[in-house]
């Protein structure tokens, strides 16, 4: 596979301020951080490239099937509103999202967005591949199967490549390498050992070969996040289910403040535990309702109200208020979501919402909020 040379930082900011000047304010470029390179001269790692992006759940038939011209008018809304941060997994629909996310990115100029997907699991052919339990809809044409290994690395970034339909991407999470994957639960530590010696290691060779600007884990839990920040040299994580208004102590005040003593960044993953804030009868991704949160819900829905503030919108900018948090990628089923997700990121909230959710100790008094 032919190496991808890195853009020069002069090239990447004059992108990055041309695109700013076109976007609104608050889906505005990333501060420019450095990217490792081939001499090995100091540097700091690569975050994408704007803060709003699309998560490739849904896209992936994730929930309920949609059909691809649907999901291609999705990305398009997602696009025209300033989206400029994709990201998928070949896990996603097993392979479903990315291809869509792929057929609609591969005739954009590519200096124009981040695309992240994720490695871990290996797709292999399998006529009309069914499983209890799976979050996806639709036929699917693959079944999976684990590798953490360099190997299985190297070959899922190609595979990725190939279903993408893209010359690059530029971060690859190491997926679900995590004890909630029910495949794994307490096993989950034998397969980071994997990672830890394979993966690891070669997605830090791609780095410096240039065939991505950066990587990390993406996860459900933080065990994994602290982990790796001890074995390994990672750039950004996708912390997903872990920082939102319904749950958000745990990484703020574990996981923040190594990341940041690190120059790692964060891509907050599942901003409305997956439609649950947005007025959705679902909680994340197990089907079940943890004790409390639908009270919670209650009541950041009556302070929402006593502020005529949308709560959707609150979620959103919640998630993308800490330093450390390079992306915020909220799914979208249809256009008209996508076009929402984005509108939510340019709202005023009043300055007195905030102050009463912490008054009401329904966020962190020292959790980070937008500036009004």
């Amino acid at each position: 596979m032919e190496r991808r040379k890195f853009l020069t930082q002069a090239a990447l900011a004059s992108a990055s301020v041309a695109l700013a000047a076109a976007l609104p304010a608050t889906l505005s470029a990333n501060p420019m951080h450095n990217i490792t390179t081939l001499t090995g001269s100091s540097s700091k790692r690569f975050r994408p490239l704007h803060k709003a992006g699309l998560g490739g759940v849904a896209i992936g038939n994730g929930f309920q099937q949609h059909s691809d011209v649907a999901s291609l008018q999705t990305m398009e809304a997602a696009w025209n509103a300033g989206i400029r941060y994709y990201d998928t997994s070949p896990w996603y629909g097993l392979g479903i999202s990315e291809r869509r996310m792929g057929m609609f990115l591969k005739d954009k100029p590519k200096e124009q967005f981040t695309i992240s997907t994720k490695i871990g699991r290996i797709l292999e052919p399998h006529e009309n591949f069914q499983a209890d339990g799976l979050l996806w809809e639709g036929k699917m044409n693959f079944k999976h199967r684990y590798d953490y290994s360099a190997a299985g690395a190297r070959r899922s970034v190609e595979d990725s490549l190939q279903r993408l339909g893209l010359s690059s991407i530029d971060i690859v999470f190491i997926h679900d390498l995590s004890p909630d994957n029910g495949d794994m639960k307490d096993k989950w530590t034998t397969y980071f050992a994997e990672a830890a010696n394979g993966a690891m290691k070669e997605l830090t060779k791609m780095r410096e070969e240039g065939l991505i600007k950066g990587w990390g884990l993406g996860v459900n839990t933080i065990e994994p996040i602290l982990k790796t920040l001890e074995v390994a040299d990672p750039d950004i994580f996708l912390s997903a289910c872990q920082y939102s208004l319904i749950e958000h102590e745990a990484d703020l005040d574990k996981v923040f403040p190594k990341v940041a003593e690190k120059d790692v960044s964060i891509v907050v993953g599942a901003p409305l535990c997956a439609g649950f804030l947005a007025g959705k009868d679902r909680y994340l991704y197990s089907g079940k309702f943890p004790a409390g949160v639908k009270e919670k819900l209650k009541a950041l829905q009556q302070v929402a109200q006593n502020h005529g503030v949308d709560l959707r919108t609150a979620a959103l900018q919640f998630a993308a208020a800490p330093d450390v948090v390079s992306a915020v990628i909220p799914g979208a089923s249809n256009a008209q979501q996508a076009i929402a997700n984005t509108e939510s990121f340019e709202a005023k909230i009043p300055a007195d919402f905030w102050k009463e959710l912490k008054a009401e100790k329904l966020i962190a008094a020292h959790a980070p909020v937008p500036a009004v």
